[in-house]
């Protein structure tokens, strides 16, 4: 059943609704991910980072929301399921629950945001003949989590 008609031939569309949902993935991964950390860090650059970690979070889930309502504006229904994320998420969680260290917490999140970045160049290449509006989306969102990373591989510094 198809509610919302695309403005997309089905060929973009497909190209399109994969971008956006592997984004959505991507994004509900990585606030989950961000908040398990802000909760259990510990370790003397505790507040900074824990801080930090809020502004990752607020990224991806406002991001999160962007890239849904985009999807279901083209008539791709998104998922944001537990399930679909717990099985389609390709971003490594915490090694261990409880406390961690905010030296592996600033790696975590380097990882992380390394990660979905990468994705996201991807489906930036992928969108680029299928929807240059969802194009410019996923190009904003790279810019704000590229500055994310360079914030938290500061912290990293010398290593």
């Amino acid at each position: 059943m198809t509610v919302v008609k695309s403005t997309l031939p089905d060929a973009a569309r497909q190209v399109v609704g994969d971008a956006l949902q592997g984004t959505l993935v991507d994004l509900l991964g990585l606030s989950l991910i961000g908040k398990q950390a802000h909760w259990n860090i510990v370790g003397p650059r505790f507040r900074s980072i824990h801080l930090q970690i809020d502004e990752v979070v607020a990224t991806a889930r406002t991001y999160s929301d962007t890239v849904a309502e985009r999807a279901a504006t083209l008539g791709i229904p998104p998922d944001g399921r537990p399930e679909t994320i717990a099985t389609t998420c390709a971003l490594q969680a915490p090694k261990h629950g409880g406390w961690i260290q905010d030296t592996e917490v600033v790696s975590l999140l380097i990882e992380a945001l390394e990660t979905v970045i990468a994705q996201l160049r991807e489906r930036i290449d992928a969108t680029d003949e299928a929807d240059r509006v969802t194009q410019d989306l996923l190009i904003g969102l790279t810019a704000e989590l590229e500055k994310h990373r360079w914030m938290f591989q500061a912290e990293d510094w010398p290593s």
